[in-house]
């Protein structure tokens, strides 16, 4: 028999806040949407990213993709020197779903692909993540998802039973790894599907947010 949910998880970036490197290298190329698009996709790129989220310093990460693009070193130190300008706005419909889960008595908690060295800024950007009940950083264990190890860690840390756990992640990659470690994932594609979702679950959620 299946339990009921005690606890859902989000995931942050895309899911309960915008991050966008965007947001910052639209004033670097002076509104050049090619040029920036093609240093993104080919300079700092997600997979380049994803190696900071994993636990590598940005000096390292940096320091190496500037001396293999020279040309570029201003725009790649960029990246860390002013990556608070990556962050947006919180998706105030999604949280608006974390409040009333845990208004219901449910336990609300965070895991999340991000280096340890720019949540500090995250945090104090948004004072609502301090009402989560457990926080999980990939940047902090060295963990980063799909793998399903870091879905297994914070299921530990906070000693949580998987069957009795919601996963909401916008990448279905996260999804399938947090299903394969038996919990119950759902794919983000917008608050108004999630909010359905989880309604649909049996929790006590209203069936919109007005």
């Amino acid at each position: 028999m299946t339990p009921p949910i005690t606890a859902v998880t989000f995931d942050l970036g895309g899911v309960l806040i915008d991050w966008n490197p965007r947001y910052l290298y639209r004033k670097l190329f002076d509104g050049d949407e090619a040029a920036m698009e093609h240093f993104l996709t080919n300079v700092t790129n997600l997979e380049w990213n994803a190696k900071m989220d994993a636990g590598r310093p940005f000096s390292q990460g940096v320091a190496d993709l500037a001396a293999a693009h020279p040309d570029q070193a201003d725009l790649i130190r960029a990246y860390h020197a002013r990556w608070e300008e990556m962050l947006g706005d919180a998706f105030h419909d999604t949280l608006a779903i974390v409040r009333e889960v845990r208004a219901a008595g449910l336990r609300t908690y965070a895991l999340s692909n991000w280096s340890s060295e720019t949540f500090a800024t995250t945090r104090r950007h948004f004072a609502w993540l301090a009402d989560f009940d457990g926080v999980l950083i990939s940047g902090d264990v060295k963990l980063a998802k799909p793998d399903p190890a870091i879905f297994r860690e914070f299921l530990r840390r906070f000693a949580l039973d998987p069957a009795a756990t919601v996963y909401v992640d916008d990448w279905d990659l996260n999804v399938a790894s947090a299903n394969a470690v038996g919990m119950r994932a759902i794919q983000f594609v917008g608050a108004d599907a999630l909010r359905a979702e989880l309604r649909s679950m049996g929790l006590p959620l209203a069936e919109s947010a007005t």
